[in-house]
């Protein structure tokens, strides 16, 4: 296994927060994550954000700003991953995102979706936020 490197955008609209909505078939459970991916060789983590944006949802975002690295050491569905991710914040171009609950998005072939989520919810260990450090981060905030 290799570490990974991975870049995710922070996208916050009225207390909420833009995330994709995953489940975990060993742990059974409900979890969410900021959208983003792999950086790929020759690519800037900024540039990694915009091309995920536009695979998975066809749309484009502005990155506003670099706000923190940190480290993910994790199980998914019964196997092990380690990423080093750096965390941007955005805005989306096409203003209708920020009115819209939910949004169907492609990954990889595969569809999930996408949606606003109160930053509460994860601030308060209602909901679930990964990756790991992210949650402990908007706490400082």
């Amino acid at each position: 296994m290799e570490i990974r490197n991975i870049a995710i955008c922070l996208i916050e609209n009225n207390g909420k927060i833009f995330v994709g909505e995953g489940f975990d078939e060993v742990k059974k459970e409900t979890f969410y994550r900021p959208l983003g991916g792999g950086i790929e060789f020759g690519e800037s983590a900024r540039e990694t954000v915009v091309r995920e944006f536009r695979e998975e949802m066809e749309t484009e975002i502005k990155v506003n700003a670099y706000l923190t690295t940190f480290e993910n050491i994790f199980t998914f569905n019964g196997t092990p991953g380690h990423q080093i991710v750096l965390l941007f914040s955005a805005d989306f171009k096409d203003k209708s995102i920020y009115q819209k609950d939910n949004i169907m998005c492609k990954e990889e072939g595969t569809d999930f979706i996408a949606m606003w989520v109160n930053k509460s919810n994860f601030l308060n260990s209602k909901k679930i936020l990964y990756p790991d450090g992210i949650t402990d981060y908007l706490k400082q905030c």
